[in-house]
């Protein structure tokens, strides 16, 4: 997983899973970069090939950290089978996602 800062933006990308087994330390990890100047977390879904519920829990947690920040999660570019577990749990009603 690599994490980097554009602007007021928090990006990660470079991983293939949120699961039980990594999804807690991605979590930790990518709120221990957070700093006040964020505003925006990209979270780029491109190379993601699994999504579990724990996954979608880490998802839900970090909005809700974004949330309390006054700022924003964006899912980019989910493969159909990720957008779709998306769509399932209608959770285009809580993220932006972008070029599914």
């Amino acid at each position: 997983m690599r994490i980097q800062t554009q602007g007021d933006t928090l990006i990660v990308t470079d991983f293939t899973e949120l699961t039980a087994d990594g999804g807690i330390r991605a979590r930790d990890s990518i709120r221990q970069s957070l700093t006040d100047a964020h505003t925006t977390l990209d979270m780029d879904l491109s190379q993601v090939k699994f999504l579990d519920s724990h996954g979608i829990s880490v998802l839900i947690s970090l909005h809700k950290t974004m949330c309390q920040r006054g700022g924003k999660v964006r899912l980019l570019h989910p493969k159909p089978a990720v957008f779709q577990i998306l769509q399932l749990l209608s959770l285009g009603e809580v993220f932006d996602i972008i070029n599914p």
